[in-house]
């Protein structure tokens, strides 16, 4: 049975710029900063990655930085589960006492994405990918 790996993590900012140079000051962390059609979304890589962007060593999974939003709930550091169907997943997630937040929105070229509240509240998030991880 195939298990579903965490893929990637976030995190909020409220200063982009200061939190890019931070995490590179003090992990060395590169950043690509995404444009106004993706929200102010920053892409991080915590390793060498391959010429898809993925990691090249085998456990390692890169992240991001999102903008906080004050009418958004729950802009916490999370994880990003890869799932396969992404519906399938949002159904199990409220059967078993989870609470999804919203409807999944479609991040160009990598998939579906929503995040959800687990039963001790914390923020997650799951992505159907396009690509296969």
């Amino acid at each position: 049975m195939k298990k579903n790996p965490v893929v990637h993590f976030e995190l909020p900012y409220d200063d982009k710029e200061r939190m890019v140079e931070f995490y590179a000051k003090s992990f060395g962390w590169t950043a690509n900063m995404l444009g106004a059609e993706y929200g102010g979304y920053v892409t991080v890589m915590t390793s060498e990655a391959d010429e898809k962007g993925f990691p090249k060593e085998r456990g390692m999974i890169n992240g991001g930085f999102y903008k906080k939003e004050a009418d958004k709930p729950a802009q916490y550091p999370s994880v990003v589960i890869s799932v396969n169907d992404i519906e399938d997943a949002m159904e199990k997630i409220a059967k078993a006492g989870g609470k999804v937040l919203g409807e999944p929105w479609d991040i160009p070229e990598v998939g579906p994405y929503v995040s959800f509240i687990d039963t001790e509240g914390n923020r997650v998030a799951i992505l159907q990918p396009k690509m296969k991880m």
